[in-house]
C-alpha cells in the first residue's frame, strides 16, 4: 500500500459513517448531560429540601441526627440547637448534624431509615 491509500483508509468513509461519536465534543457534552440529570441534579435537590427541613425545626420536635442521637429541640439558637436528651440534661448541637425531623410518636426503626 502506498501513502495516499493509507490516509485514504485513515479518515474512514466519505461523508462521516462515525454520527454521533465521530466528534468528541458532541460526545463529551452528552456525556456530562446525561451525568448531570443522573447525579448532580437529583443530589442538588436532595441538599435543598435537607436545608428547607432544618430551617422549619423549632422548638418542641423530636430530630434525629447523624451520631444516632435522638432528642427534643429546646432551644434554636443561629447555627446549633439546644437538644433535651433527658430530665436535666441539655447539650448543643449543630445544624448540620440533623438528618430526620420525627413526627409526634413516631419511633426509629431499622425499616424507616430511609435505606
Amino acid at each position: 500500500m502506498n501513502f495516499e491509500t493509507m490516509t485514504i483508509l485513515a479518515q474512514g468513509a466519505p461523508g462521516g459513517a462515525g454520527g454521533l461519536m465521530g466528534n468528541p465534543m458532541i460526545f463529551m457534552l452528552l456525556l456530562f448531560a446525561i451525568l448531570y440529570f443522573m447525579m448532580i441534579r437529583p443530589q442538588q435537590r436532595k441538599e435543598k429540601d435537607r436545608k428547607a427541613m432544618i430551617k422549619a425545626i423549632k422548638t418542641g420536635d423530636r430530630v434525629v441526627f447523624a451520631g444516632g442521637l435522638i432528642g427534643s429541640v429546646a432551644n434554636v439558637k443561629e447555627s446549633l440547637f439546644v437538644i433535651k436528651i433527658a430530665d436535666n440534661v441539655k447539650i448543643d448541637v449543630a445544624r448540620g448534624a440533623v438528618t430526620r425531623v420525627l413526627d409526634k410518636g413516631e419511633a426509629v426503626g431499622e425499616e424507616e431509615d430511609g435505606r
